[in-house]
């Protein structure tokens, strides 16, 4: 991955130090600069990496854009379940339109043995159920949407997964641990907010927030077609 894009990772590794050091050292003003620059970093990265941008490029721009949105509503200075709910709504879109792209590769005709889609349907809503009955006591008047945002970012992690035999290895590899980061993410983040403190919570969710775009992105500049068999 470095080697691929030596230049981009290393801009890319300045941003995430950067909001990294701003976190551990209180200054949430230069936040609102080091979270933004990084799926501005991203997206500017997709444009000028990706000559030909079909359905999934663009679906991936509009997901990390709504990420952007996002993050920018979770930086407001009043902490209010409103400002919440917004940041909450602006990353499930983002999810969506992830949901969206994954599914172009997802429903490639390409034959493609022992898939083992069950098992992997199984698996992630077993984490996802598994995780929201434990959050539930917890949430109060936000039952009903975390529930659905448990449920599309479970799905985004599905379709990442059912991305395999359909496009290039190195390709589905990175996007599927980028939505697998995603995932581990938000699991912090509601666990910090809704039940108790976690040590280094805004550490822990930023690393793997940062890893999950970088992943994802990355897998979408090396993503090649699989023609069908």
């Amino acid at each position: 991955m470095i080697k691929n894009y030596p230049q981009f990772s290393f801009g890319f590794a300045i941003i995430a130090f950067a909001e990294l050091f701003a976190i551990v050292n209180g200054f949430d003003e230069l936040r609102y600069f080091t979270k933004s620059a990084i799926c501005i970093s991203l997206i500017i990265f997709i444009i000028l990496s990706v000559k030909r941008k079909g359905r999934f490029t663009k679906r991936i721009i509009g997901g990390l854009f709504f990420s952007l949105l996002g993050d920018i509503f979770l930086m407001l200075p009043v902490h209010t379940d409103t400002f919440f709910i917004c940041g909450m709504v602006a990353f499930l879109t983002a999810h969506l339109f992830y949901i969206f792209a994954f599914y172009v590769d997802a429903s490639n005709e390409v034959k493609v043995e022992h898939r083992n889609a069950l098992p992997v349907f199984l698996v992630y809503m077993t984490f996802c159920v598994s995780v929201f009955l434990y959050l539930r006591p917890y949430l109060g008047a936000l039952k009903i949407p975390i529930m659905v945002y448990c449920f599309v970012i479970t799905m985004m992690g599905i379709m990442a997964a059912l991305r395999y035999g359909k496009t290039n290895f190195r390709s589905f590899k990175w996007i599927c641990w980028g939505s697998i980061l995603f995932i581990i993410s938000d699991t912090v983040l509601a666990y910090n907010k809704f039940v108790a403190q976690v040590d280094y919570a805004p550490l822990i969710i930023m690393v793997t927030y940062m890893g999950a775009q970088f992943l994802i992105t990355t897998g979408t500049v090396e993503r090649k077609y699989v023609k069908k068999n």
